[in-house]
């Protein structure tokens, strides 16, 4: 969420985040007391009144796990080789089997990853590739279970050991989620490097054929699985409907408040950060730059690519690690190669993707997370001469039509007004326009998480309504410790309605569950409004996406 600049010349990074139990919970509570590293391990020990010794037999050899109630839970399994040496920025390669029964009661190591203002996490171990199963209740396992793959956000840090499966697992799913290579270990890019731009992709695509070679060893269908994520991690998701090398490895999709049709006006993240075109695509050679940009204070330029990469692949990580925001530059994927042949917003558009069905949406009020942490609630009021500035750099010509539009009069402050322009402008017409270009070819499910009094668990020192802010319908999904006690009892009920949907989804390719209210498709192009469900603690039903985020006006509008 931090804006930052590199030290050369007014190439700026951004961040790609998903405040999910990564950043929201485990780093900023658990940090208080503990360093980095023992935080994650206070957390996520075996629950409470967990029993050692479920063994279950994978394709590398023996795992045993733990028991918690009528869950079994399965952690730090290997789905891959370790990355490291002639391995480091080299498309993954299978585990070596083991001999014995592997300990798989706690989380595996994380990537590499620096700690962040809202993410006090950090690891340098690089034999990371691993993964969490969580498995349903005994009652729930007379026949094969749905399978979940989780594919968490940000792209700089976090891991798949910080979500908890069990309220999913409670509505009889088995429930994966996984670690892959984040920032530059998994975005590097040089001339006629196999895999440049994608390496964090194709990580996500080795654990997708895991799960298809051994998930029924955990009760899972391997011809029954959904590949989801949040941010990053639902732009991946948009990645694996374009990519050849995902065919075949998921049957339905979830993408929430994914970024994989948007682009960023010029100030959007942060007053220095740059326009872009797309929010999270690069050109190989766009991908190019950015290691040229940022790597040559390690002593590694060359003018042969290869001996470049020799040299980058003998340092340590933490050498590398100390580049700053080395890590928050490569939150992108690459395209035009063998992982992403074709701009994935071009091919959704034109329908050449996996048919699948799709269950995609956003919050509500996305970026105000994003301001109330860059002003606002870090002591940083955020003005009428900061809304002009930021007006005019986002849209020259247009700014006075745009002010007209959202007066700052209309708000309780400029920081509120700037944060909805951005919402609707950017995350919501995105959104809308993921949702229009699926919704053509198959069937779609469209959302809007409404609920502005979610929790919110930053540690930040000032006053800001953060609304539905970014990814906070996450831990409605998954057990989350710190979310749990915060959740009122409505707020509980919305989150049982979502398991319930969210379930049913990936169980038959709709949301349609008994008791709840219905959920039709979004169907552009035939009369009225598509449709789009919206999720809050009072009222689930139809909403008006395009009237509610003012998209009429912004189709007018640069």
């Amino acid at each position: 969420m931090t804006n930052r600049r590199t030290s050369r010349r007014s190439y700026v990074v951004m961040t790609v985040c998903a405040l999910t139990p990564t950043t929201m919970v485990s780093a900023p509570f658990a940090s208080a007391a503990h360093p980095a590293h023992s935080a994650v391990q206070v957390r996520h020990t075996a629950p409470a009144g967990a029993v050692v010794g479920e063994t279950v037999h994978t394709a590398a050899g023996l795992v045993a796990g733990t028991r918690s109630g009528a869950y079994r839970i399965f952690r730090g399994i290997p789905y891959a080789g370790a990355p490291v040496g002639p391995h480091r920025w080299a498309p993954p390669r299978p585990v070596q089997p083991w001999k014995g029964i592997r300990d798989a009661t706690k989380p595996g190591p994380l990537c590499p990853q620096v700690p962040s203002a809202y993410a006090q996490i950090s690891s340098t171990n690089e034999d990371c590739l691993v993964l969490d199963v969580t498995t349903p209740p005994a009652a729930d396992r007379r026949r094969p279970s749905p399978v979940l793959v989780w594919i968490h956000g940000d792209g700089a840090v976090g891991g798949g050991s910080f979500f908890d499966g069990r309220r999913l697992a409670g509505r009889g799913l088995v429930v994966v989620s996984l670690n892959y290579r984040l920032g530059v270990f998994g975005g590097l890019a040089l001339p006629g490097l196999e895999g440049s731009g994608t390496f964090g992709l194709q990580d996500q695509q080795a654990a997708l054929r895991w799960v298809r070679d051994n998930v029924r060893a955990f009760g899972g269908d391997p011809g029954n699985v959904t590949v989801a994520g949040v941010s990053f991690g639902a732009s991946a998701v948009a990645g694996h409907l374009t990519s050849p090398a995902s065919r075949g490895l998921f049957h339905r999709a979830v993408m929430a408040s994914g970024e994989g049709m948007m682009d960023m006006p010029a100030g959007a993240m942060g007053p220095d950060v740059p326009g872009y075109p797309w929010y999270v695509w690069r050109s190989a050679r766009e991908m190019e730059d950015i290691t040229t940009e940022m790597t040559p204070s390690l002593g590694c330029r060359d003018d042969l690519p290869a001996r470049t990469l020799a040299c980058l692949r003998a340092l340590p990580v933490k050498t590398i690690l100390k580049v700053p925001y080395i890590m928050n530059a490569f939150q992108a994927f690459g395209y035009g190669n063998t992982t992403l042949p074709q701009l994935p917003p071009a091919a959704l558009r034109a329908g050449r993707f996996h048919a699948v069905p799709v269950l995609s949406g956003a919050t509500l009020d996305e970026h105000r997370v994003f301001v109330g942490m860059t002003y606002d609630a870090v002591g940083k009021p955020f003005t009428e001469a900061d809304y002009e500035r930021a007006l005019r750099t986002a849209f020259g010509r247009s700014a006075g039509r745009v002010r007209e539009e959202y007066p700052t009069a209309a708000f309780p402050s400029p920081a509120l007004a700037w944060a909805t322009v951005i919402t609707d402008r950017m995350w919501a017409r995105g959104t809308q326009a993921m949702h229009d270009a699926l919704g053509r070819h198959v069937p779609l499910y469209a959302y809007e998480f409404a609920d502005r009094e979610a929790p919110m668990f930053l540690p930040l020192p000032g006053a800001f309504d953060f609304g539905a802010f970014h990814a906070a319908d996450i831990p409605y999904l998954f057990e989350d410790e710190a979310a749990e006690p915060l959740f009122t009892p409505e707020q509980r009920r919305l989150s049982a309605a979502m398991t319930r949907y969210w379930a049913s989804f990936a169980r038959t390719g709709a949301p349609h569950s008994p008791g709840l209210p219905a959920w039709p498709a979004h169907r552009p192009g035939g009369a009225g409004r598509p449709y789009t469900q919206s999720l809050a603690p009072r009222r689930i039903g139809p909403i008006d996406y395009h009237r509610t985020h003012n998209l009429g006006f912004w189709h007018r509008t640069p």
